[in-house]
């Protein structure tokens, strides 16, 4: 059984905040079954990374960074086109003086 979206948001959210980080839903979906990007702020060096839930071709689920970009403003041009695509997708700000993603499942380096 899957976890639906707003539950495993709310969970994202606690562990980054759990580790010292801040978190913020800044783009809400369907509560049941949106998809999730995830972008992450480096304050180290002002980087920026985006990660978004993709499925292997072997069906394991993971996340992956569709953006090649470390620029925060391409990142963010991705998210819009995004969500004229999709509607139902929830977006997560992710801002840790480490720039940690606090993702637990499987994370493919780009």
């Amino acid at each position: 059984m899957m976890l639906s979206t707003d539950i495993w948001v709310a969970a994202l959210i606690r562990r980054v905040e759990l580790g010292g980080g801040f978190a913020v839903v800044v783009r809400k979906g369907d509560a049941r079954a949106g998809a999730v990007l995830v972008k992450v702020l480096d304050r180290r060096d002002g980087s920026a990374r985006l990660y978004a839930e993709a499925t292997r071709g072997d069906g394991e689920q993971v996340w992956m960074q569709p953006k090649g970009s470390i620029d925060e403003p391409d990142l963010d041009a991705y998210i819009e086109r995004a969500a004229r695509f999709d509607p139902d997708v929830w977006v997560v700000e992710i801002d840790d003086k480490e720039g940690r993603h606090f993702l637990t499942e499987p994370v493919e380096q780009g």
